[in-house]
């Protein structure tokens, strides 16, 4: 058997390895495997096929997958809209209770509820946007 059949055969089941692991690792094991295939097909010697696949996983491990991994675990987008509000500060504009009451936030009046159902928060507290429900800021007191 020609040895740039093994390595079609291994990037084949590297390839499937990384589609059931999605790691990037053996995706870039499988792209060594093709190029060593490539080798082995121009009719170069089984040492250099290997150089060959060694010298290229050993680069696409070391400089891709950082860069690639890198790319994948950025950090959530920015929080627009109604859920930008949460956890920023706002004043007590109309008393504030369990069910209900009224803030500014940024200079918008919002009608708002206290977290804790139970609590009742005066006029000119500052306090602290817990949740967003709807239209309805859920605040505590800042302490």
């Amino acid at each position: 058997m020609d040895w740039w059949v093994g390595w079609l055969i291994a990037m084949a089941v590297l390839g499937v390895a990384e589609m059931l692991t999605l790691t990037l690792g053996a995706g870039i094991l499988a792209f060594g495997a093709a190029l060593a295939a490539v080798a082995g097909a121009l009719g170069l010697p089984l040492p250099v096929q290997a150089l060959v696949f060694a010298v290229t996983s050993a680069a696409g491990l070391a400089v891709v997958r950082p860069v690639a991994l890198r790319h994948m675990r950025r950090p959530a987008a920015l929080r627009t809209g109604a859920r930008a509000l949460i956890g920023r500060p706002a004043r007590v504009t109309v008393e504030v209770n369990g069910e209900s009451g009224r803030v500014r936030i940024f200079g918008e009046e919002w009608s708002a509820r206290a977290f804790d159902g139970d609590q009742v928060i005066p006029v000119g507290t500052l306090v602290d946007v817990f949740e967003i429900e709807g239209a309805t800021a859920l605040v505590h007191p800042r302490e």
